[in-house]
């Protein structure tokens, strides 16, 4: 059987793409010298399987700045081979042609590229997570009434909605406008986050139209609002690569408001479009020892204005063990915010970037050593 070999050289000596660091990436010391794709494997996987800085994979494949938005397709079956030459590593992808017999279907193969992650970690997310203004899900259609007067609705219960007279459209996903995304460093509000509800059908059109709930992931509730389900399909096969302006954000948020998070789940950051990111950055994320974690240690259990009623800060105090030769009850000084500010920040993880907006962007945690937290920083990897 024929086989097509396509050669992509980068040079260990030189960089390859606009922005990279000024030494080529380097090889991974069990980095394999063959390896055949197969299904589930994805851009990154293969990417850590050959680098130290799966990042970088772009300079591997010496990818333009256009390339990067529509990579090199792999397919199930292909071939890598590294070759090494003196200074020169040589990556070859070793293709097997394919005989296809007639058929009444043939679907393109580039449908069975593999993708930059698994398409079951974002695909739930890739248009769900909106990042809205304070009054802009204000203008779209609104459930006014439910089936019954139900108080909460649910998966195949009736609702009745406002505003649905002015489209054509009948599948629809629902939204409740959520948390504001405050910037830590500078306390803007970049925007509410919507959260997704679940989705609907059109039933019977008319200026109170009539919906029937398919779909539901959250309590559903009159006032709640529609969007049409978007009509393409989400792609996601970039190549993974870093900023090439210098970033420093946070992140200000956890899908599904949780305080703290780990690999595969989605985080919102603090820098969107307009600070250069852009689908496919990857960042590297850092514990910063000065921020609200320990203010949050130091504050009552339910807050300041929680059921307490306590207003005042509880001293932290660090978990020394007394001596033999000191008193059982000495206290320690306690821990405080400027003793906190000489710590470095410390890198424990990378994130990849899969949706942006103007001022803010939804990553997927690639790797972390430990939890990731709210105001945690990132920074270029």
């Amino acid at each position: 059987m024929k086989k097509a070999i396509i050669s992509l050289i980068f040079l260990l000596s030189l960089p390859l793409v606009a922005g990279a660091a000024s030494t080529a990436p380097e090889l991974k010391p069990d980095a394999p010298e063959r390896y055949t794709v197969v299904r589930g494997d994805t851009l990154w996987g293969l990417a850590t399987r050959f680098l130290k800085d799966p990042w970088r994979w772009p300079e591997l494949w010496n990818l333009n700045r256009e390339q990067i938005r529509n990579p090199h397709r792999i397919h199930p079956g292909d071939t890598l081979v590294l070759q090494r030459a003196g200074t020169q590593v040589r990556l070859q992808v070793e293709r097997t042609a394919e005989t296809v017999s007639p058929r009444v279907r043939i679907e393109p193969r580039d449908a069975e590229a593999i993708q930059t992650i698994s398409p079951s970690d974002i695909e739930p997310f890739l248009s769900r997570p909106l990042v809205v203004a304070a009054n802009e899900l204000d203008g779209t259609p609104e459930i006014v009434a439910t089936e019954e007067d139900r108080v909460v609705l649910g998966a195949g219960n009736v609702a009745y909605a406002r505003g649905l007279d002015r489209t054509s459209d009948t599948r629809w996903q629902l939204f409740r406008r959520g948390d504001p995304l405050v910037d830590p460093d500078t306390g803007q509000i970049l925007g509410y986050t919507a959260a997704y509800l679940g989705e609907a059908e059109l039933r019977r059109r008319s200026e109170v139209s009539t919906i029937e709930i398919t779909k539901a992931v959250q309590e559903i509730y009159r006032g709640d609002r529609l969007r049409a389900v978007p009509r393409e399909t989400p792609v996601f096969a970039y190549a993974p690569h870093a900023p090439q302006n210098t970033v420093r954000g946070r992140v200000v948020s956890t899908y599904g408001g949780l305080r703290e998070t780990g690999p595969l789940a989605i985080v919102a950051l603090s820098k969107g479009t307009r600070d250069g990111i852009e689908t496919g950055h990857v960042l590297a994320l850092h514990r910063d020892q000065r921020s609200a974690r320990y203010s949050q240690r130091t504050e009552p259990l339910y807050g300041r204005t929680g059921p307490t009623g306590n207003d005042q800060r509880i001293p932290y105090f660090p978990a020394d063990l007394a001596g033999r030769d000191r008193p059982v009850y000495a206290s320690a000084p306690p821990v405080r915010d400027s003793d906190f500010a000489q710590l470095p920040a410390e890198r424990y993880g990378l994130v990849m970037v899969f949706r942006t907006f103007e001022r803010a962007s939804f990553a997927l945690v690639m790797q972390a050593s430990r939890p990731v937290g709210v105001s945690d920083i990132i920074t270029n990897p």
